[in-house]
């Protein structure tokens, strides 16, 4: 059984995001990260492909699209999180830019799926 969200290019490319954040923290950020950034990114880079699917769990309107919006508030934790290894130096240039590249082609499918949900809650 295929279910609804694994055809949506948001969720495939934020569930890879998740997997390649998690590989990364345990291989960049130092032990002493672990219980706090660490854990933190990988907190929000999970909740953006969980709760697109539990948004399309849900019949089409305000619930699917109140979890698309709860994805969305995630990638940009996921940003912040990103940006803050970077400041601290536990990411470096390319590092860096390769995964905020990732969490923006996340972000421009997933905004295309709420945008698509405000239409048709405003049609109906």
């Amino acid at each position: 059984m295929v279910l609804q969200h694994h055809n949506l290019i948001a969720w495939q490319r934020a569930d890879d995001l998740y997997i390649s954040l998690h590989a990364l923290t345990r291989r960049s950020l130092p032990p002493e990260e672990r219980y706090e950034l660490s854990a933190q990114i990988r907190r929000a880079a999970y909740s953006v492909p969980a709760n697109i699917v539990e948004g399309f769990a849900r019949t089409r309107g305000r619930g699917r699209l109140h979890f698309l919006r709860i994805a969305w508030g995630s990638l940009a934790e996921v940003g912040y999180c990103l940006h803050v290894a970077r400041r601290l130096q536990y990411l470096h240039g390319n590092t860096f830019a390769e995964y905020e590249l990732q969490t923006r082609k996340v972000g421009a499918p997933l905004l295309g799926l709420i945008r698509a949900e405000l239409k048709w809650l405003r049609s109906i």
